[in-house]
């Protein structure tokens, strides 16, 4: 389930990769931030999501935290891994278009 805190933190980091401020000084000339780059973020925040989950999660067993914490950390890394299955598919999609058009 998506919190509206989910989404303006998700529109937040998007608008932040099309700043060009941000776009020169991580790929030079080429005039954004490479595939590879922002493939890298994306897979470090889905991780970082996960442990903070799982951080909560340890916290909320020995008492230190409570049940909504542990509840928003769970739902914002699910959303994280939501959009990136959501993206590998459609990354595999065009794939497999490329791959059928005749040369």
């Amino acid at each position: 389930m998506a919190s509206p805190t989910i989404a303006a933190n998700a529109y937040a980091n998007a608008a932040r990769m099309m700043d060009p401020g941000v776009a020169a000084k991580s790929s030079g000339d080429a005039g954004g931030p490479s595939f590879g780059d922002l493939l890298k973020e994306t897979m470090g925040s889905v991780i970082d999501g996960g442990r903070q989950a799982d951080q909560q999660t340890t916290a909320m067993a020995t008492g230190k935290a409570n049940v909504m914490d542990v509840v928003t950390a769970v739902a914002e890394t699910d959303v994280k891994i939501s959009t990136l299955v959501s993206v590998r598919d459609k990354v595999i999609s065009a794939y497999e278009d490329i791959m059928k058009m005749a040369i």
